[in-house]
């Protein structure tokens, strides 16, 4: 199995710099030994969060509000899903009682 090479906070903040001098990125991540791709998703992610860029393990560091989101978001999903199979639990024990008129 091909281990994952982990570039530090430094050295992609260099590659982000070299990359706005730079008009051909291919050429750019061959000296630099990395794939275009990672050029350009750093360059989002810089020009996204430039203060908390690079937080580290590939997680964005998110503001306040921005947990406070995901967390409701999470929170209306399983909220959902619960609402969801007790709609599919009152179908199954009404069709078992003999209630159920098939309407």
């Amino acid at each position: 199995m091909k281990k994952r090479r982990q570039y530090d906070k430094e050295f992609k903040k260099m590659a982000v710099e070299l990359s706005k001098n730079h008009d051909n990125f291919q050429e750019l991540a061959k000296e630099l030994d990395i794939r275009p791709e990672l050029i350009y998703r750093w360059r989002r992610e810089a020009d996204k969060h430039p203060d908390t860029c690079f937080s580290g393990q590939g997680k964005v560091a998110q503001t306040e509000h921005e947990k406070e989101l995901a967390r409701l978001k999470k929170e209306l999903r399983d909220a959902q899903l619960e609402r969801d199979i007790l709609k599919k639990a009152v179908s199954i024990f009404s069709k078992s009682d003999g209630k159920h008129t098939g309407l």
